[in-house]
C-alpha cells in the first residue's frame, strides 16, 4: 500500500480509503466487518463517513453508519489505534438533521457528541465541514446559472466561518478532534479559512474533499493549485463516478443491488 502526506497534519494515510456510506443500507453489520478486516489486511489505514450516512440519506437511517463503525470497534478495541477515521457534519438543508441549520458553533459541539457517540469513540481524527452554509457548486451544481454567489452575504459569511473555525479550533484543544478539514468547498472557501485561521491563530484545516473523477475535473487545475501551496490533501470522492466509470450501468443497465437502483445519484 502506497501512503501519503495529510496535508500539513503530521499524518501519513494510506492511498485508498476505506468508503463507509453504503453500510446501513445496501450493506450489513457483517458486510462491513469484512470490508473493514480485508482492507485492514492490504494496509488501509483510513476510513470516511458522515454524520448523514448511509446513501441515500432518510431520516430514519440517518446516522446508522458510523453506528455500524462504532459497534466494530465496539468489538475491536485494539485495532482503533490502528485507523485515522474522518466524519463530517452535515451542511444546511436537511430538516432532519438539527432542523436544517447552517453550521455555527453550537450545531458542532451538537453534531460531534452525536458522532462521538455512534462511533464509540472519544475522538475523530478528521472532522470534516461536509459542505458550506454559503451557496457552492457542490453535489454537480457547477452548471452556468446554477450557483447565484451574488446572493451571499460575504460579510456575515466570514463572521460563520471565524464562529466555525472557533468552535473547531476548541475541539481540537479538548482533545475531541485531531485536525479538521473541508468539503465540496471552492478555492475562495479555502483561501478564507486559510486567512482567518491565520489572523486569529486557529488550527488550519489539513484536506479538502470534493468529487473528482474522469466526469467532474473542474478542480483541476485551481483548487489543486491551492491546495498544492497551502499543504492541504486533496481528498477526491467518488472517483468512480457513482459506479457510472465501472461500466456497470452501461445501455441502462441496473443491476440488481447496486445504487442506483435505489437512487440515480452522481455529482
Amino acid at each position: 500500500m502506497q501512503f501519503s502526506a495529510l496535508g500539513s497534519s503530521g499524518e501519513s494515510v494510506s492511498r485508498v480509503c476505506l468508503g463507509s456510506m453504503t453500510w446501513g443500507i445496501q450493506n450489513t453489520q457483517a458486510d462491513a466487518d469484512a470490508q473493514i478486516n480485508f482492507a485492514a489486511a492490504q494496509g488501509i489505514n483510513f476510513m470516511d463517513t458522515a454524520e448523514m450516512y448511509p446513501i441515500p440519506p432518510s431520516a430514519d437511517t440517518s446516522g446508522d453508519t458510523e453506528r455500524v463503525i462504532g459497534d466494530y470497534f465496539a468489538r475491536h478495541p485494539h485495532a482503533r489505534k490502528d485507523w485515522l477515521i474522518a466524519t463530517k457534519i452535515v451542511g444546511p438543508g436537511f430538516p432532519y438533521i438539527r432542523e436544517a441549520s447552517d453550521i455555527s458553533a453550537a450545531s458542532i459541539e451538537q453534531a460531534l457528541m452525536g458522532s462521538l457517540q455512534r462511533l464509540q469513540s472519544d475522538y475523530v481524527d478528521l472532522y470534516q465541514l461536509h459542505w458550506p452554509n454559503r451557496t457552492s457548486p457542490h453535489f454537480g451544481k457547477h452548471g452556468i446559472n446554477q450557483v447565484k454567489s451574488s446572493q451571499t452575504d460575504v460579510a456575515a459569511e466570514k463572521a460563520n466561518m471565524i464562529e466555525i473555525v472557533r468552535a473547531l479550533d476548541n475541539a481540537i484543544k479538548e482533545g475531541q478532534i485531531r485536525f479538521w478539514g473541508l468539503s465540496d468547498d471552492t478555492p475562495w472557501g479555502i483561501h478564507t479559512f486559510l486567512s482567518i485561521c491565520d489572523e486569529y491563530g486557529f488550527a488550519r484545516p489539513v484536506s479538502i474533499q470534493n468529487e473528482f473523477n474522469l466526469l467532474h475535473t473542474k478542480d483541476w487545475p485551481y483548487l489543486i493549485e491551492s491546495c498544492v501551496f497551502e499543504d492541504i490533501a486533496y481528498l477526491p470522492w467518488s472517483p468512480l463516478a457513482g459506479g457510472m466509470l465501472s461500466g456497470k450501468y452501461l445501455d441502462g443497465a441496473r443491476p440488481q443491488g447496486s445504487r442506483w437502483t435505489l437512487a440515480q445519484r452522481m455529482g
